[in-house]
């Protein structure tokens, strides 16, 4: 501060005197008679206070020159204004018989403008533009694809900040913004070629605005990585502040592949049902359940509640969410869901008021082999918070639901499809407001497909996929839980909402995304190989039942599947079957599981049918 105040105050003392006499020199055609010269020598103090004590009132000299921007022109604008307004009131209270000349005035106040403004923004010319052409590093050169907002922002950022890259063109699709030259920057259009801009500019890096739709970011991923350019994105202000992101240049990921527009969210929906309530999580180290805890706890909760089996994981998200908001009160509670006494002390000391049960035993090839245990977690888990919740008088209860749940093929769908029947089944029982989420896979959890390539590409392969048709449904993690959020804020008591996970993504196309992402192609470097269908797997996973297509929206990018639960009894009998197996044998636990799943498929089908028919 010192140090400014010693450096600014003699500057601004040498531009203010060089400027009061200017403006007589260009008064008088620079030939001041001695009267006027002792006006100026006279008035000379007193302009230099008038104009000292303005930029102490404004802050004008607490502003950085290095980083001048338009509001700091607009604030030398106003002071230098308000100073001339105040020496043409001095004429009339100190300086009745030696006036400073009105013209002298104004004069004085354009060159005071115009001499501010321009060092301002010599030094950041300075600082931007000459000095780094001088640098001996070898700064590398960059395009930044669209001249839009975000694009701009990102030059500007970069000649802010200085770095590595240097911004030698913008690449925009849009003809018409082709032969434009921004901030010196000149704009090119991508249909001069990808390969033939980078051997024209010498251009090395790309860098592109995280908003980039996914569809677009894998179509230009592709045609950069042809043209030897490698694919940066920008992250955005929240993804910084949220802290996803450490830094302001960071390599593209498959997120970016599958980025879909950004959904409409009633924030004021959800925050009304989550703060200031007391929540409860369960699966809270797991991916889904995790960032659940992440979103939640940002919405200021009266208290958090988290539940998972995992000593590790539990450990990490606490430090995480303690981290993350320390004033929000953080419960940990290391249990298992299908244990009622260790959860019943839980409900009765915390009182939850809403509940998200993301807890689950998710992995298909693993179900298969221990379908007793895919039972007890899954199911009688669920039962036992569905019950507890309509005891403990919650108000929400939301519970994760899965694709794999619609005409199950193996034990994790059926077992997922049965609890999405007895949460349904709740709403009969009391007023606790049972709801269902349905969505497909999420990008990036524990032990699902991105991990695995990613640690066969780290070994240098081959990639392993089991079918090369095989599809299925992606969303990235946040976005999968916002929805999850706006679900519980809409959803009425038995509904099962169903989020739109857009086009189905063949997994042999996201091996080959990941390849080239890893700066190696196929199959040169990395090949793939058809390992075959594992057992319980479909090649394509499905969201709807005949009787749910055709449902209507109730949000942008959420569909209501809302149908008559089922009966207590009924599904009360059915669970107390399958728990009664599960004491028998893996067999007897899988023959019981099918024919109640496929009783409840055929329910669940007929309706359509019945209307084909007809």
């Amino acid at each position: 501060m010192k140090l400014r105040l010693a450096v600014a105050v003699p500057a601004y003392l040498l531009i203010y005197t060089l400027c009061y006499f200017s403006a007589y020199s260009l008064r008088f055609d620079f030939s001041i008679a001695d009267e006027f010269f002792a006006r100026f020598t006279a008035t000379l103090p007193f302009v230099l206070a008038l104009k000292l004590s303005i930029i102490f009132t404004t802050g004008e000299w607490r502003r950085a020159f290095r980083y001048a921007s338009m509001g700091d022109v607009v604030n030398v604008f106003v002071g230098s204004a308000v100073a001339a307004a105040l020496l043409y009131v001095s004429n009339f209270l100190f300086f009745i018989d030696a006036a400073i000349p009105r013209s002298v005035i104004l004069i004085d106040m354009v060159l005071t403008i115009l001499s501010a403004g321009m060092v301002r923004i010599s030094v950041r010319l300075l600082r931007e533009q000459v000095l780094p052409s001088f640098s001996r590093e070898q700064r590398k050169r960059t395009l930044i694809y669209r001249s839009n907002k975000e694009g701009i922002g990102i030059l500007r950022t970069l000649q802010a900040t200085g770095g590595d890259f240097q911004v030698v063109a913008f690449v925009d699709e849009s003809p018409e913004n082709g032969s434009s030259v921004i901030a010196g920057v000149p704009v090119y259009t991508s249909d001069v070629g990808w390969l033939r801009l980078a051997q024209k500019l010498r251009a090395q890096h790309i860098l592109v605005p995280s908003t980039v739709p996914g569809g677009v970011m894998r179509e230009l991923v592709s045609q950069c990585a042809q043209a030897g350019l490698k694919t940066h994105i920008i992250p955005t202000v929240p993804e910084l502040v949220d802290g996803r992101y450490k830094v302001s240049v960071r390599d593209v990921t498959v997120s970016d592949l599958l980025r879909r527009e950004p959904a409409e969210l009633d924030f004021e929906a959800i925050r009304d049902y989550v703060s200031n309530k007391r929540v409860l999580v369960t699966g809270a180290a797991g991916s889904i359940g995790s960032e659940l805890c992440r979103q939640i706890i940002d919405l200021k909760p009266a208290s958090l509640v988290v539940v998972d089996q995992s000593e590790f994981g539990m450990f990490t998200i606490q430090q995480e969410l303690e981290q993350r908001c320390p004033d929000v009160p953080l419960h940990l509670a290391i249990a298992d869901v299908a244990n009622r006494p260790s959860m019943s002390r839980i409900f009765e000391a915390r009182e939850p008021q809403l509940v998200f049960h993301a807890a689950a035993y998710k992995h298909v090839p693993l179900m298969e082999d221990n379908p007793v245990e895919a039972i007890r977690n899954n199911i009688l888990g669920t039962k036992v918070l569905v019950d507890l919740s309509g005891d403990c008088n919650v108000e929400r209860f939301v519970f994760i639901s899965t694709d794999k749940a619609v005409r199950p093929s193996n034990v994790m769908g059926a077992t997922k499809l049965v609890s999405e029947k007895y949460v349904q089944s709740g709403s009969r029982k009391c007023d606790t407001q049972y709801i269902s989420v349905r969505f497909g896979n999420v990008l990036n959890s524990a032990g699902s497909v991105v991990p695995t390539f990613r640690q066969q590409i780290a070994a240098g392969g081959p990639i392993t996929v089991t079918h090369p048709e095989m599809e299925r449904f992606f969303m990235i993690i946040p976005e999968a839980v916002q929805l999850v959020l706006q679900a519980g804020a809409i959803g009425a008591a038995g509904d099962v909402l169903i989020l739109e996970m857009g086009e189905p993504v063949k997994i042999v196309d996201l091996a080959k995304d990941m390849i080239c992402l890893s700066g190696l192609s196929f199959p040169d470097d990395i090949d793939i190989e058809f390992s075959g269908i594992r057992p319980g797997e479909k090649l394509r996973e499905e969201l709807f039942y005949y009787a749910e297509e055709g449902t209507k929206k109730v949000h942008d990018k959420i569909f209501c599947a809302s149908r008559e639960a089922p009966q207590t009894v009924q599904m009360d009998n059915d669970i107390r079957s399958l728990l009664e197996a599960t004491t028998v044998s893996d067999l007897e636990a899988m023959r019981v599981l099918r024919e109640t799943v496929e009783r409840y498929v055929a329910d669940d089908d007929t309706p359509n049918r019945l209307k084909s028919a007809a």
